[in-house]
């Protein structure tokens, strides 16, 4: 790989405001909506009533910490994703990346390296700083650390789900070309379809639900294996992988044969 050709993606990611605001608003919502539900766990522990969260918290605590934060800051990486790709073709940039660089294949491996290590770092910042500080404010009534069984390997799961989510919203970036149109689809594949196919009965439709991108690519990031899981977790985030690396390949196939 070309360094030059890294540093000229590295720059057109950096110098767009987009990218800033949008780690920004992932790295907020993430680290403050997991905190206050913390707050209000620690808070409200000894009142009266079912804790659901309380259980949880023993059997799979990264649901818990990582759950609510994780579950809205997701979005905006899906979000970043697209328009690293997107905004190029809605602004008419690609056609200078592409006559500056015609090797179209190159261009786009470069985009998603670059794209990717952001992703892996800004995403590993956060979610070690989700752990240490959910973890501290429930430090007086349960203690959850990294040597804690499976706790490590959900932290790293959380952080290479993330990165992979990012590459799994650039292929669509790139294969729907419109930004409005890509973050619809993609919102929609993360957030609509999945809680659609669980509705439907029977143990196909489970099997379905269970291998779907998000849904697979999950896994990882949890303390332990639920009993309704349809796969282990790497499993499933070997799953997302797949998804990822053929949406990746169709999106390189369009950007070969179809004009930009």
């Amino acid at each position: 790989m070309n360094a030059g050709l890294l540093a000229a993606e590295w720059t057109k990611i950096r110098s767009v405001r987009s990218t800033v605001w949008t780690l920004l608003v992932f790295v907020v919502v993430a680290i403050g909506f997991s905190a206050l539900i913390a707050i209000v766990i620690s808070n409200t522990w000894n009142s009266p009533g079912n804790h659901p969260n309380h259980v949880t918290l023993l059997t799979d605590p990264t649901a818990v910490l990582f759950g609510a934060g994780f579950g809205l800051g997701q979005l905006a990486m899906c979000v970043l994703g697209v328009i690293v790709i997107s905004s190029e073709y809605s602004t008419g940039a690609i056609r200078s990346s592409l006559l500056a660089v015609p090797r179209r294949i190159p261009m786009l491996t470069a985009k998603a390296l670059i794209f990717a290590l952001l992703d892996f770092v800004v995403s590993a910042i956060t979610v070690f700083a989700v752990f240490f500080i959910t973890t501290a404010i429930l430090r007086s009534h349960i203690s959850i650390t990294l040597s804690t069984t499976g706790v490590t390997r959900a932290c790293i799961g959380g952080i290479l789900y993330l990165t992979v989510l990012g590459l799994f919203s650039l292929a669509i970036g790139g294969l729907i070309r419109h930004t409005a149109g890509a973050i619809a689809t993609v919102i929609a594949l993360v957030l609509v379809v999945p809680p659609l196919i669980s509705l439907i009965p029977g143990t196909i439709a489970n099997h379905v639900h269970g291998y779907l991108p998000t849904i697979a690519g999950q896994l990882v990031a949890q303390t332990s294996q639920q009993s309704g899981d349809v796969l282990s977790p790497w499993q499933g985030f070997g799953v997302f992988c797949i998804w990822t690396v053929v949406l990746l390949a169709a999106c390189g196939y369009l950007l070969l044969h179809r004009d930009a």
